[in-house]
């Protein structure tokens, strides 16, 4: 199998594969469904979309344990600020 990314609007995808319980996740983390159908979430799901997107060592590195469990504090700090960020970035980026 080809190696392969569709990204949908969690609001857009089908059900199935979503159901209300991941749509009410995905408000909150992002979210991937691996070819063999397991939910990611998070971290873990940014590091899969980073080795799909050519640098699998580098998730591998990341995703071993201790390491992985920064990634998610990472990820948890991020998402919940994200328009603090964005906003920061915005205004950094001189617009």
């Amino acid at each position: 199998m080809a190696d392969r990314l569709e990204v949908v609007a969690y609001q857009e995808a089908p059900s199935p594969p979503m159901t209300e319980s991941l749509r009410r996740e995905c408000a909150d983390a992002l979210h991937v469904i691996d070819g063999e159908g397991r939910v990611l979430r998070g971290g873990r799901a940014l590091l899969f979309i980073l080795g799909a997107l050519g640098y699998p060592r580098t998730a591998r590195v990341l995703g071993s344990v201790p390491l992985v469990w920064g990634v998610e504090l990472v990820y948890r700090g991020v998402a919940h600020n994200r328009q603090r960020i964005s906003r920061f970035v915005f205004w950094v980026g001189g617009g």
